[in-house]
């Protein structure tokens, strides 16, 4: 015989979950006090309730005082209650205990990494890595977009990992002509930008106990994915022409170095041919990697870019990388790998494991905007832009601050870092914060130094300051804020 269930044992009715589903997203502040919801009939196809079921749980909800209903408009939650304090949803959303990471998954976690600066900008922003708006190519890129949107395709599927052959073909010809680098198509690998590219290097070229030199300072986020795949720092020092070749180890385990030969991060240093050749010498004894980052290599000023590392190398120890995130725009993430050919076939299948493929259209755009010498112009407009931009700056500094400020980097890229004699480097976060309450955003250079290579020197505060998001007239008006500032 089959035992019916009690009244209490019975499963609720859809419109009662439906009422307590929607309940607890307006407790826990999933549905915000005036958040609109989902339509009736759109959560009825979801849920495979009827309609009619539904609108008897949203008229409950409006009787009660939970939703705002008008006709002809959509049902809102309603703007007068309180939204949940923030203990009681961490208190909600916080697991109970600390979760079980992977060796690699505590490394990360580890990390004390930069923090991101927060939403709301400074009024002169000085940020390193963030472009103007208005000189984004937008009519030409919305021109070459719809076209490749319209071009007729058989159908949608994936692409090859290493990316659509077209931007690879413009792109070996692009960088045979501007960075000196002799390549073929087989050996470019696109990617999300030359963060994937160095983490990939890391993932494929380390291993955990394996060494790896980097220049100090250097760029912070390829230093901690190195150190994420287990691999011991060896910060080498850098002085006006880049990393310092005759401090290289000779560490067994040393598998890799990281360099920015063509514009040192962040110092500006240009690595000259002797050194460039010491260091194709040490990667051959060694027979360790080069990871070639080379971030902002178009932007030089009064000469022409230099040629790549990768131009001279000629045992295929050279890894290339990079980026459009300098002369278009970081939200792009679209960057590329020039590899040794031992390399290539594992890098595309790790390419194909991680994420498939960098955006399709996005690369087909950038194919047509190369091939049809659209890209190169606008380079060339950015670099007088920009040229015009570091003029007003250093005038600026040379006018308004301290006779004893130095500046660095100022021959090529998109940034220079300034050094105030006046100030020790524990004294960064205080002035950042003082010129942040005059509308001014400054970042110190501490956090590009490796951190045990640099206790217990004695350095001069440094701050990067980047000025390709900013007009002469900012630029201008927030030097002088800044000076105000460390002065008071």
């Amino acid at each position: 015989m089959v035992q019916l269930p009690t009244p209490t044992q019975r499963r609720p009715s859809a419109g009662r979950r439906i009422y307590d589903l929607l309940r607890g997203q307006m407790a826990d502040g999933t549905l915000p006090p005036g958040s609109p919801v989902v339509s009736t009939r759109a959560l009825a196809a979801e849920l495979g309730v009827s309609r009619t079921t539904v609108t008897a749980v949203y008229e409950q909800l409006a009787a009660e005082g939970f939703l705002a209903t008008a006709p002809g408009r959509a049902a809102r939650v309603a703007g007068t209650l309180r939204a949940p304090a923030p203990s009681q949803t961490a208190a909600i959303r916080q697991p109970s205990r600390a979760p079980s990471l992977s060796a690699y998954g505590r490394r990360v976690a580890d990390r004390q990494m930069q923090a991101l600066p927060g939403a709301e900008p400074a009024r002169y922003d000085f940020l390193y890595g963030a472009l103007a708006a208005r000189d984004f190519p937008t009519l030409a890129w919305r021109r070459a977009y719809q076209a490749a949107l319209l071009r007729q395709q058989h159908n949608l599927s994936y692409i090859a990992p290493e990316g659509d052959l077209s931007l690879r073909r413009a792109l070996q010809g692009y960088l045979r002509r501007t960075r000196g680098i002799v390549c073929d198509a087989e050996q470019i690998l696109m990617v999300h930008g030359s963060q994937q590219a160095i983490d990939l290097c890391a993932r494929l070229l380390l291993d955990s106990g394996d060494a790896f030199a980097f220049e100090n300072p250097g760029y912070p986020m390829a230093r901690h994915c190195f150190e994420a795949a287990g691999a011991r720092l060896l910060p080498i020092a850098v002085d006006e022409h880049g990393i310092d070749t005759d401090r290289l180890p000779e560490d067994e385990r040393v598998r890799l170095a990281y360099v920015t030969p063509s514009h040192q991060f962040p110092l500006g240093g240009v690595l000259p041919i002797s050194r460039r050749q010491a260091l194709l010498r040490w990667a051959s004894r060694r027979r360790a990697w080069i990871v070639e980052d080379d971030y902002d290599g178009e932007f030089r000023y009064g000469q022409r870019p230099i040629d790549a590392l990768q131009s001279i190398d000629t045992e295929g120890r050279v890894i290339y990388v990079g980026t459009f995130s300098k002369a278009l725009s970081p939200q792009l993430r679209l960057g590329y790998l020039v590899l040794p050919h031992a390399l290539a076939p594992v890098f595309r299948q790790a390419k194909r494991l991680a994420d498939r493929h960098a955006p399709a259209l996005d690369q087909q755009v950038l194919a047509a905007l190369i091939g049809n010498g659209i890209y190169e112009r606008h380079v060339r407009r950015m670099r007088r832009e920009n040229e015009r931009r570091r003029s007003t700056l250093l005038q600026a500094i040379e006018r308004y601050l301290p006779g004893n400020a130095r500046v660095d980097g100022t021959a090529a890229g998109l940034h220079v870092v300034l050094w105030l004699p006046s100030f020790k480097a524990h004294d960064e976060p205080a002035l950042a914060a003082a010129t942040r309450g005059e509308g001014v955003g400054i970042y110190p250079v501490s956090p590009l130094f490796a951190p045990a290579a640099s206790r217990g020197q004695a350095r001069p505060a440094g701050f990067i300051l980047g000025y390709a998001s900013l007009t002469t007239a900012q630029i201008e008006e927030g030097i002088r804020l800044l000076a105000r500032a460390i002065v008071k």
